[in-house]
């Protein structure tokens, strides 16, 4: 093992132990979605509160499930809470990108940069059931957010 897939090893380990954004729901959120990967078990509830700008004021979840999909979701809460609309959506494609390439990415400084931590997940993609862990979180994210911006749309139009 290089010394590099050792480093993003020790990562998704580290973050699967702290959990970052990892707590109780509140009923303040203005969307939630709950997601489960039936291949393996593992589930995550994850809601979301929006700025006016359409940055993440708030990001907390609730879930079980592997190293991968835990580390996953600490990953992803540490770094799109406050992060610009269109970063944050620039992060998520180039993760999705990352994860369905099987491992053949090759990926420039600049991506690296944009990736951060999520990098760590590169080598999860040589394996096919084990994207969906790395994914789940991005999922419920994704998901909650567009509840949230319907919501905050609904009650601006009033």
């Amino acid at each position: 093992m290089s010394e590099l897939e050792q480093l993003y090893q020790q990562v998704i380990l580290d973050h699967s132990r702290q959990r970052i954004g990892s707590g109780e729901l509140s009923s303040e959120l203005e969307g939630s979605s709950h997601q489960v990967n039936p291949t393996c078990g593992d589930e995550v509830t994850l809601g979301v509160c929006l700025d006016n700008q359409g940055r993440v004021s708030n990001l907390v979840w609730d879930g079980e499930g592997c190293s991968i999909s835990q580390a996953s979701l600490s990953i992803m809460s540490e770094m799109v809470v406050g992060m610009e609309p269109d970063d944050r959506r620039a992060l998520e494609e180039k993760f999705l990108e990352l994860m369905h390439s099987r491992g053949s990415l090759e990926l420039s400084e600049d991506e690296l940069d944009l990736l951060g931590d999520t990098a760590a997940f590169s080598g999860v993609s040589k394996f096919p059931a084990r994207v969906k862990c790395a994914l789940l979180g991005w999922m419920a994210l994704k998901d909650a957010m567009a509840q949230a911006t319907a919501k905050k749309e609904a009650a601006d139009g009033c």
